[in-house]
């Protein structure tokens, strides 16, 4: 069984993903951002270097990398947890072609890599997950716990409007174009899996619930 946790930026994936690999004993496959040496230079690039060093792109296909790595492991065993979807990454990369940070030759050398990338997944015994635990919450929320995690390169009041772009069309995006599994939306706008125990619980028997049914 194969669980990927996804939502905004800020919302806590990667708290809810070691909650569940923790309650499910399982493998956990961490986006890569403490590791990432372009996400900083991404979040504090002026828009002049952005264009120049196309920052965008290279952070985008920094995750695909990653991320492709990251999903041919879990693929291979059984009850893994992946912090984020390789589904997702593509959503990102949109929205920043959307914003002429990334151009339609990037978007097109992006959609092809992972394009040829999908088509290795067809050769593993599991291709797709069984599970998108969605978490969903106001803008409000989002930019709350983004500056309570302080990390220093997203606290710059600047990158307000790009949080609101990403979050205004990601509820969407998952409701109406995501179709590669069951989502269970989890609103974190009524849990806190960082500062109440009790709603960690909440979580987990949400997601054993939802697993059942997917296993039946």
């Amino acid at each position: 069984m194969l669980i990927v946790v996804g939502g905004m930026i800020g919302l806590g994936k990667s708290s809810v993903a070691e909650l569940l690999g923790e309650a499910l004993g399982s493998d956990v496959f961490y986006e890569s951002v403490d590791d990432n040496p372009i996400l900083p230079l991404f979040y504090t690039a002026s828009p002049e270097e952005i264009q120049e060093k196309r920052y965008p792109f290279l952070l985008q296909l920094y995750f695909l990398d990653t991320r492709f790595k990251a999903i041919k492991q879990a693929l291979v065993k059984n009850d893994n947890v992946l912090d984020r979807s390789i589904y997702e990454d593509w959503y990102f990369a949109k929205k920043n072609m959307e914003l002429g940070r990334i151009n339609e030759l990037e978007m097109q050398v992006y959609e092809n890599l992972l394009h040829n990338m999908m088509e290795e997944l067809e050769e593993l015994p599991k291709k797709a997950p069984d599970l998108m635990v969605y978490l969903k919450g106001s803008f409000e929320t989002v930019v709350e716990r983004i500056m309570k995690r302080g990390r220093s390169f997203e606290l710059d009041t600047e990158l307000v409007d790009y949080y609101r772009f990403l979050w205004e069309g990601y509820d969407e995006w998952v409701m109406h174009h995501y179709d590669a599994s069951e989502v269970l939306i989890v609103n974190m706008d009524e849990i806190d899996v960082v500062e109440r125990d009790e709603d960690k619980q909440r979580v987990i028997d949400m997601v054993k619930a939802r697993l059942k049914k997917v296993r039946a």
